[in-house]
């Protein structure tokens, strides 16, 4: 297991590949997520602003 661990010697480099990659991956979730919520919170807003306003 030692041995798959230090991938031949290029373990630092081969880890620190997949952190980053890790990373990255969760903030792209995590931004998603936020857009999503402001996006849906400013429909309801508009939407609500339409109910309120009289047809023309």
């Amino acid at each position: 297991m030692t041995e798959f661990l230090e991938m031949g010697g290029y373990a630092k480099y081969v880890w620190s590949a997949f952190g980053l990659t890790l990373v990255v991956l969760v903030a792209n979730i995590v931004v998603a997520q936020q857009q999503f919520r402001s996006v849906r919170t400013r429909l309801a807003q508009r939407w609500a602003n339409q109910q309120q306003s009289p047809d023309l």
